[in-house]
């Protein structure tokens, strides 16, 4: 054998065991990275796996992509706790509304139906939490979250959010639909009447309820409830309700403020929920 032959035949075998080192150590990777992703060792593991990821995650992004559409809900916030200072309401530690005020009801936000943890602080003062919680809302649905009850460890209503589910189906252009909802800490339970028809009957604190009333002018009185919808009238309002529409009417505040932590007297706040 010559120079040249022998130097061709070296040449051969490097290359050969340079193939051979190549393949161990691309075993030896793949093996590594199985260990690395709990597949177990082996090579068969983690190709079966990593081929079955693969499989499962295009046919979830195409099935999302072009199937999946988010369910949404309708949520809004009010204030009604007479002695809380203005908040910031936090979901899922997102500032979603700030500053509000007692009396105040927000619009409605669009949400993805799930659960959120919703937390509500002393306005610009993120340390002062006082509600933190999960709430849960369902897709096509509306809600109102309501803070409401005092502040203070003595209180006999502890401050809480109150969820209400609010029924915002149109009614008949000839009448209206209007909620009650009894958030006066300090106020037993109250009937609500207007003239001699008797809207709402022993309303407690934190109850609520809906009627159907024709369109028009009412003076709306809120009584103690006595049994017979005749109590002593505690407050009395004005009220125009249009057809066609949906209302809420939040009695809130304190009956007697001067016996009270805070000087914020009853009232009755309506919002106007649906319709044009």
């Amino acid at each position: 054998m010559n120079e040249s032959d022998a130097a061709t035949d070296e040449d051969a075998g490097q290359r050969a065991n340079r193939r051979r080192f190549l393949a161990t150590s691309g075993a030896l990777g793949v093996t590594f990275l199985a260990g690395c992703g709990g597949g177990g060792p082996g090579v068969d593991t983690t190709t079966e796996t990593s081929t079955a990821t693969t499989t499962d995650t295009s046919t979830e992004t195409t099935t999302d992509t072009t199937t999946d559409e988010p369910s949404m809900s309708m949520v809004r916030v009010a204030h009604l706790s007479p002695n809380a200072p203005n908040v910031d309401v936090y979901v899922d530690t997102s500032a979603v509304l700030q500053d509000v005020p007692f009396g105040a009801v927000s619009d409605y936000l669009e949400l993805e139906s799930g659960t959120y943890s919703v937390e509500i602080t002393a306005a610009g003062d993120p340390d002062t939490s006082v509600f933190q919680g999960d709430v849960s809302v369902a897709a096509d649905m509306a809600y109102t979250i309501a803070a409401i009850g005092e502040l203070g460890d003595d209180s006999d209503q502890p401050f809480e959010p109150l969820v209400l589910e609010d029924d915002n189906e149109l009614p008949g252009s000839d009448t209206a639909r209007l909620r009650a909802v009894h958030t006066s800490p300090d106020a037993p339970a109250v009937d609500i009447t207007a003239g001699d028809t008797v809207l709402f009957d022993g309303v407690p604190y934190g109850g609520s309820g809906y009627v159907e009333v024709p369109a028009g002018d009412y003076t709306v009185e809120i009584r103690g409830d006595t049994g017979s919808n005749d109590g002593d009238v505690a407050a009395s309002y004005d009220v125009s309700l249009s057809g066609g529409r949906v209302y809420s009417a939040f009695a809130a505040g304190y009956l007697t403020p001067g016996d009270e932590p805070a000087s914020t007297p009853f009232d009755l706040i309506i919002t106007q929920d649906a319709g044009d």
